[in-house]
């Protein structure tokens, strides 16, 4: 049923959300990831593999990216400015794009900077557009993560 209010507050394209510090990368959890992604290459399990593959330490699977920017997703989607309520919406990863400068790769040290870039509104449904920068600990982009949330009320 739609009632003509907004479902997402107006004002969300443009908000910055991050995780509140960085995120520390370590080489268990990497494997952990690995495993249950299941990427089996030895670059995401072994030191040595990952260093003889021209890397300082165990290589993060692509999607890890999931995993360091979870904070700054949190933070947007408990932030009650938003619109979302989570006792009554769902919000559903709908699409994701990555852009990698470099490998994640154990020890390094990220922080996420996510932005709203735009929000669309059909019926009882929104989709939230959002981009991330994760950067190390000098600042060096990483990664750039384009992605879009629908958001809605459970079927």
């Amino acid at each position: 049923m739609v009632t003509g209010v907004s479902l997402l507050n107006p004002e969300l394209p443009g908000r910055v959300f991050t995780a509140g510090g960085p995120y520390q990368v370590g080489r268990e959890k990497i494997r952990e990831f690995a495993r249950a992604v299941s990427a089996t290459s030895p670059i995401h399990h072994d030191p040595v593999a990952a260093q003889q593959a021209g890397h300082a330490d165990v290589v993060a699977p692509p999607t890890f990216t999931t995993v360091v920017q979870g904070g700054a997703v949190d933070h947007l989607i408990t932030d009650p400015d938003t619109g979302i309520d989570r006792t009554r919406h769902v919000a559903v990863h709908t699409t994701e794009k990555l852009d990698f400068s470099r490998h994640i790769v154990a020890g390094d040290e990220l922080t996420t900077i996510l932005t709203v870039t735009g929000v669309t509104e059909r019926g009882d449904a929104a989709i939230m557009n959002t981009t991330s920068e994760i950067r190390d600990r000098d600042g060096h982009h990483v990664v750039t993560i384009t992605s879009s949330l629908m958001i809605g009320a459970p079927q």
